[in-house]
């Protein structure tokens, strides 16, 4: 898995936002179209592609899209 990859499939959750508009220090909350149904659907995501299951605590402690795979990362 690489990070350029995972900023990817992560971009694929959201309606409007493109994976040229997210970085790997992209703080994901502060996009308008986050919630919590979102967190669910990039959850799934990380299940289905990288077969990692995320708790709900390990989404809150990311902040980041980094964060998030170096999270998903450790599961690897």
């Amino acid at each position: 898995m690489t990070l350029i990859e995972f900023i990817q499939h992560f971009a694929e959750q959201f309606e409007e936002t493109e994976a040229n508009d997210l970085s790997p220090e992209t703080v994901f909350r502060d996009n308008d179209e986050w919630s919590s149904l979102l967190a669910l659907s990039v959850m799934a995501m990380v299940d289905e592609e990288y077969n990692v299951q995320l708790s709900a605590n390990e989404m809150r402690q990311a902040n980041t899209i980094q964060e998030l795979f170096d999270i998903v990362n450790s599961h690897l």
